[in-house]
């Protein structure tokens, strides 16, 4: 049995269940109070539309450290052609909209209106963040997140060109290394992030590097549209 909650006072990380792996609680809001307090802790949420709102916390998680991103040499090659064009929060809903989309793995539908419009006003606050592969001048991949302090919580990606998701994220790890960042969290692990570097640690370490990575009372972000990159993408693997 989990709790229902009626305000943002989250139960004890290891009271999540073992089976659905990491459900802790149910109920509560999608405000920016309730979701903050939420991913300070590791928790998110996840839920299909007509159910309540679900919270998770998974035991193990899954991290990609910004530093270790694993760049094949065929991905560095395409990062170096300029093929794409990648901008940070310049369409946050739409990328929303883009992950939102069907798929034929039938992932994304979970994202609703009702979390699209929740992290739409994260978005507005500075504390949900978009990073956009264009290619023509349109948008053809691209991933958001909620970003806290030296954390950065990665909710969803989708691509309608080839590598445009993972151009997206490699931006993305780069500038989150310049910028200090400790961890990526991926929540859920896949082979897609597992080729790209990330590895799955158990919750309690998770949950020790956030209080070391996000204060109390985490300030919002006002990223740059763009990212500089400095250097060739030199550090390749097969």
């Amino acid at each position: 049995m989990i709790p229902w909650l009626a305000e943002p006072d989250f139960p004890p990380l290891e009271r999540a269940l073992i089976e659905p792996n990491g459900l802790l609680a149910a109920g509560g809001a999608l405000t920016p109070k309730w979701l903050v307090a939420a991913y300070r802790r590791g928790i998110f949420p996840w839920f299909s539309e007509g159910e309540p709102i679900l919270w998770w916390s998974p035991d193990p998680r899954m991290v990609l450290l910004p530093s270790r991103i694993r760049i094949t040499r065929s991905l560095a090659k395409t990062l170096r052609s300029g093929r794409f064009e990648v901008r940070i929060d310049t369409a946050f809903d739409q990328v929303m909209a883009g992950c939102a989309a069907p798929r034929d793995d039938a992932g994304g539908t979970w994202i609703s209106p009702q979390m699209q419009a929740a992290y739409h006003r994260l978005h507005e606050l500075g504390y949900a963040h978009s990073v956009e592969s264009w290619k023509d001048g349109q948008l053809v991949g691209g991933l958001y997140g909620v970003a806290l302090d030296r954390a950065f919580f990665g909710e969803s990606m989708f691509s309608q060109v080839s590598d445009a998701s993972k151009v997206a994220l490699a931006h993305l790890a780069y500038f989150l290394e310049q910028q200090g960042f400790g961890l990526i969290d991926c929540q859920m692990t896949t082979a897609h992030l597992t080729a790209m570097g990330g590895s799955e640690i158990p919750r309690a370490a998770f949950s020790r590097a956030l209080a070391r990575l996000i204060s109390p009372a985490p300030a919002a972000q006002r990223w740059p549209h763009t990212v500089e990159i400095a250097h060739p993408w030199a550090r390749t693997s097969e």
